[in-house]
């Protein structure tokens, strides 16, 4: 711990509008829109006034992207949509059509965002993590249907009728350890607290889980959906029995350098960003409190990722397109059947049905950022966006530049006929979503 004295749940964030949890019940669109994307609040006089210039690839041929409707949506989500930066990227084919940033890099400074900068990627994680322990079931080191006390004895009340799968696709029961109220930011004082020291605060896998089992499951194991970070703490905790490597380790040899992702890197403990980054912020009532440097391991592999939207796309290309499974763990990957199938939730991946077609993918929320990742099911585009989102007080905004965001990534800048962009200014339009009663795009 930090000081070596604190209750190993002080000072963690989470809550209403600040939880980097993913929100129940909410569509993609509408916690990118900042309800629930640890999304959080707003920006200093004149940070959405005065946009940077977006900056672009565009590629030859038939399949480039419409760069001018990418520029327009990316620089509303700074102008209107209470950003203080955005970075997007669409890529097709195996290349980058399109990328651009839009807003400042650092309130102080007024630099602005580098398209190819670093951010937190939240609950992206979740899907290189997932993508392990499916490596690990196609080399038999373990069975899906195993139970978790076979993996980790003692670990979780119930553990022997809570399956790894059930782990992976969030129909345990298990707490999501993030609803502690310690970890509620709405509460300024234990917000207020958390930027004056809790943020440093390490935390070992055990201890979040110890946190979740001090609550009782929200279901019997199978029997519903709930979206729980804690399921990916326990599943980084298995890879580690079953490897002798750390969870981050693991997403490094077999994911990261493998493909070349050099922006991309698993922190456990280190709370910097390497490289060029866009900083994230919290809004106090004296003025923005500036949340880049944290702990990862309040995250853990739930939700600790750094990476950048070019390695994003590259890797949700070679996921999707059979280069780190093989076709029977894909197949399971995208398995949406039973308790989770309102929620199109797979095994760490998530179906999002698009104006253009059917997307495959993942989101994340922790303090400061925002991301969401996809790929289109035949693997012909992909598009990531990283969002500094801060000011919440204009919900209708968020929600209308936000819609017309995804949907110009996910059809590489092509209108639609029923194009978010064209949607009435409505708190409750949200036309695109991860599945029925979908959850919103997290964090987390």
């Amino acid at each position: 711990m930090a000081d070596g004295t604190a209750d190993p749940r002080r000072g963690r964030l989470g809550s209403k509008g600040r939880r980097w949890r993913r929100p129940v019940g909410r569509s993609a669109i509408g916690a990118l829109a900042g309800a629930g994307l640890l999304a959080a609040l707003a920006p200093a006089a004149g940070a959405a006034d005065s946009p940077a210039a977006p900056h672009r690839v565009t590629a030859g041929g038939e399949r480039t992207a419409d760069g001018a409707a990418l520029d327009a949506v990316v620089r509303a989500m700074v102008r209107e949509g209470g950003a203080a930066a955005t970075l997007a990227r669409v890529r097709e084919n195996g290349s980058t059509v399109w990328k651009g940033a839009a807003g400042v890099a650092d309130l102080a400074t007024g630099a602005p965002a580098d398209p190819d900068g670093r951010f937190r990627i939240g609950s992206v994680t979740k899907t290189f993590v997932a993508t392990v322990l499916l490596q690990l079931v196609a080399e038999h080191r373990i069975g899906l249907d195993d139970s978790v006390e076979s993996r980790l004895p003692g670990v979780v009340p119930n553990g022997a009728g809570i399956t790894v799968r059930q782990l992976l696709n969030h129909t345990s029961g298990i707490h999501d350890f993030t609803e502690d109220p310690a970890f509620d930011a709405s509460n300024e004082e234990t917000l207020r607290q958390w930027l004056a020291g809790g943020r440093w605060t390490s935390y070992r896998p055990q201890q979040l889980v110890d946190i979740a089992n001090t609550y009782p499951p929200y279901f019997a194991p199978g029997q519903g959906w709930h979206y729980s970070n804690t399921d990916y703490v326990l599943i980084s905790m298995i890879i580690e029995r079953l490897t002798g490597r750390s969870w981050a380790q693991e997403v490094d040899r077999r994911i990261i350098r493998p493909l070349g992702l050099t922006g991309t890197s698993m922190p456990l403990y280190s709370p910097f960003i390497p490289g060029s980054h866009a900083h994230g912020y919290y809004k106090l009532p004296t003025g923005p409190a500036d949340v880049t440097l944290l702990n990862p391991s309040m995250a853990s592999a739930a939700g600790a990722g750094i990476s950048t939207t070019a390695d994003l796309t590259r890797f949700i290309a070679a996921l999707l397109g059979g280069q780190l499974l093989g076709p029977t763990e894909l197949a399971e990957m995208k398995d949406t059947s039973g308790p989770n199938a309102a929620a199109g939730y797979g095994l760490g991946l998530q179906r999002m049905a698009t104006p253009c077609g059917e997307f495959w993918g993942h989101d994340g929320g922790i303090p400061g950022y925002n991301t969401l990742l996809v790929g289109e099911v035949t693997g012909k585009r992909q598009f990531a966006t990283s969002i500094n989102r801060y000011d919440l007080s204009d919900h209708a905004a968020m929600l209308r530049t936000s819609n017309a965001l995804y949907s110009a990534g996910t059809c590489g800048g092509r209108p639609s006929a029923s194009s978010p962009s064209a949607v009435p200014s409505d708190a409750a339009a949200t036309p695109y979503s991860v599945g029925p009663l979908a959850p919103g795009v997290s964090t987390h």
